[in-house]
């Protein structure tokens, strides 16, 4: 399962019921891995005001929580550490590469310093050990969908001329530095999530997503593979829309994680056989936290039942 944005946290950013409970029940539901929600790295990094955070140590607690039932009930727990940036809503200022608002519906942001970068930068890694006090087994790092690590990445939102601006290469230093800083903290899997494409004129198109990721080669072990959001556009979706792109970075050689708006057994199949190592299903899985045993009943695979939802799987 993917991250999905749940803005179910409290006013201050804590785990509420809600969380264990949502994020356990798919475990139970067959998904082998889950990763949580766009969890804030820093106060101003959040999307919402409802979002968790994870830039307190005060936050552990509640986090280890959702982690310790996700395995009692037998998945794999992930977190996506994340910054909004320009996107933010949560009310704080939001903080982007350069002054440029997403839409004349959102605020404009400050163009940060170069002690800001270092801030988030410090915020990622001390996130990330966080994370591994909390028992998460897979870090992500949210590089996609227009939130910071996506600005910093992209012509269309970041105009810096100092050393995060201008080229391509530049551009991704950044990311570079916040990979090579967790990674001071945590020797275990870890992800970047993409957009592959930004369906921007002067956005990056999949041959430039091809050009720098080859940059995190060795330094990572997953890229999580999706498109848009670095602008407010409009560009075409349908079933298995982003499995392209996530087989062309699977030729770079890298483990990689495809979707998008994948909700039907043919196309499972269809993207297993374009070699795509893991298949992520979002939306189904808000439907319906036990589509993997159906899939499983459908395949004949009666042993992945768990033993008190038999009789609900037999005709």
């Amino acid at each position: 399962m993917p991250p999905m944005c749940m803005y179910s946290a409290t006013s201050t950013w804590f785990v509420t019921s809600f969380h264990p409970t949502h994020y356990a029940t798919r475990a139970l539901g067959g998904v082998g891995l889950i990763i949580q929600e766009a969890t804030a790295v820093r106060p101003e990094g959040r999307i919402s005001g409802n979002d968790l955070g994870i830039w307190s140590d005060d936050h552990v607690q509640g986090l280890s929580s959702i982690v310790s039932l996700v395995h009692e009930n037998g998945g794999i727990m992930g977190i996506q550490l994340a910054h909004a940036g320009r996107k933010c809503l949560s009310g704080d200022t939001p903080k982007a590469p350069s002054a440029l608002p997403f839409s004349d519906k959102y605020p404009m942001p400050q163009e940060m310093t170069l002690s800001d970068i270092d801030d988030v930068v410090h915020a990622f890694r001390d996130g990330a050990n966080r994370a591994k006090n909390a028992g998460y087994d897979l870090i992500e790092i949210h590089a996609a969908h227009g939130y910071l690590l996506n600005e910093f990445l992209s012509s269309n939102a970041n105009k810096r001329q100092d050393r995060y601006g201008g080229d391509l290469i530049h551009r991704a230093t950044l990311l570079l530095e916040v990979i090579a800083a967790i990674r001071q903290v945590w020797s275990g899997p870890l992800c970047v999530r993409v957009s592959a494409e930004e369906y921007l004129e002067d956005g990056n198109h999949l041959e430039d997503t091809l050009r720098w990721l080859p940059l995190i080669r060795g330094l990572v072990d997953v890229i999580h593979v999706s498109s848009g959001g670095v602008a407010p556009v409009q560009f075409p979706v349908f079933s298995g829309y982003q499995l392209s792109f996530a087989e062309a970075i699977k030729k770079l050689g890298f483990t990689v994680i495809g979707g998008g708006l994948v909700t039907e057994e043919g196309m499972i199949k269809k993207a297993l056989s374009m070699g795509i190592d893991y298949l992520y299903c979002g939306r189904k899985l808000l439907r319906d936290p036990y589509y993997v045993l159906h899939l499983a009943k459908n395949e004949g695979k009666m042993d992945l039942i768990p033993k008190p939802y038999e009789r609900g799987f037999k005709e």
